[in-house]
């Protein structure tokens, strides 16, 4: 029989730049198009060979665990997920080392602001050491970039370049033929410490792999989405309820409430009085009244009333009350103008 995948997922230290949405909350635990950044991260590896035996290893902060594992058992409960815990926040080779017990076969490895789509049927036929996708974006250099040879081999990975003259981005999703193979790099990498201000760059052990011989390819995808950042999150909100999570045709049945698809309101939610889209997500048992709401974002308990609110990220039992702004407001905050 087959190996069967280990799926890694580093989630530790990905937060600051999600506040105040993230003092509260994992980032991935956010709500956008009905689901959590993390339902959509998991999903995305359903084209795995043999996917319903993958395992998964989540590496979380050391404040993450009270409301990862209980979303987990919830929502996931047929999945066979480990924990691990990276206390300091060493980077991202420091957070697969700490996983190493887990990632002895073959492995994948997604950060958990990263959405891409992608087919990974092939994967069992892959004849090479590794995979890196990537995508060709206007400027590299607030991600890592990979040079290649002309067939596509990966020659050098460059963490966060400073010239533009590469644009072919490493999206932040990868594939190793053995995981022994990226750990025995990794322990290379933390011996000669070779790092930047004190975090241990997964593009360096993948550099050390290349010296030592591993032949690593590109795949590109056409389709990479961000959940790091406000603007870039609710670009992938947009994206997500054009293609596929859409419920508009049921959200219209509530009364005196204009719809402008699309948009995902929760069943429980209550809207009244309101001109809802398009491009806005509503969470379970929030309540929107006397509001017109676009390209938006609000979690589930916020109560909105009496606003015109674009562009604009809502928490978990926020409350806001007054008029037209642009707002990123946190879990539990109440605001009235």
């Amino acid at each position: 029989m087959s190996e069967r995948y280990t799926i890694a997922i580093p989630m530790a230290g990905l937060g600051t730049r999600m506040r105040p949405q993230t003092w509260s909350k994992p980032k991935p635990l956010i709500h956008l198009a009905g689901r959590t950044v993390l339902d959509y991260v998991l999903d995305q590896f359903q084209s795995v060979p043999r996917f319903k035996d993958a395992r998964f290893v989540l590496i979380l902060g050391p404040n993450q665990e009270d409301q990862v594992k209980p979303y987990m058992r919830e929502h996931h409960p047929d999945m066979d997920v480990h924990y691990v815990i990276q206390e300091l926040m060493r980077g991202q080779s420091d957070a697969l080392y700490l996983a190493k017990e887990h990632l002895d076969g073959p492995m994948l490895m997604v950060f958990s602001d990263t959405l891409i789509e992608t087919d990974l049927s092939f994967l069992d036929n892959e004849p090479l050491d590794g995979v890196a996708w990537v995508k060709e974006v206007p400027d590299p250099r607030r991600f890592g970039v990979a040079e290649t040879t002309d067939k596509g081999l990966i020659t050098r990975l460059i963490e966060k370049p400073t010239e533009m003259d590469n644009n072919l981005a490493v999206v932040g999703f990868y594939y190793f033929k053995n995981g022994n193979q990226l750990m025995r790099a990794i322990e290379q990498q933390m011996t000669n410490n070779i790092s930047l201000k004190g975090e241990f760059f997964l593009a360096d052990a993948i550099n050390i792999m290349i010296k030592a011989g591993a032949e690593l390819r590109v795949q590109s995808v056409d389709v990479w989405l961000d959940a790091g950042k406000p603007d870039a999150l609710l670009k992938t909100n947009r994206h997500l309820l054009e293609n596929g999570n859409d419920n508009s045709s049921q959200a219209k049945k509530q009364e005196n409430v204009s719809i402008i698809p699309p948009v995902y309101i929760h069943m429980d939610a209550i809207i009244q009085n309101s001109i809802i889209g398009p491009h806005v997500s509503i969470g379970k048992d929030a309540v929107i009244e006397n509001t017109i709401l676009k390209n938006s974002i609000v979690e589930q308990g916020a109560m909105i009333k009496c606003m015109v609110l674009e562009n604009s990220l809502i928490g978990r039992s926020a409350a806001v009350h007054g008029r037209s702004e642009i707002m990123n407001i946190g879990d539990n905050s109440w605001i009235k103008i």
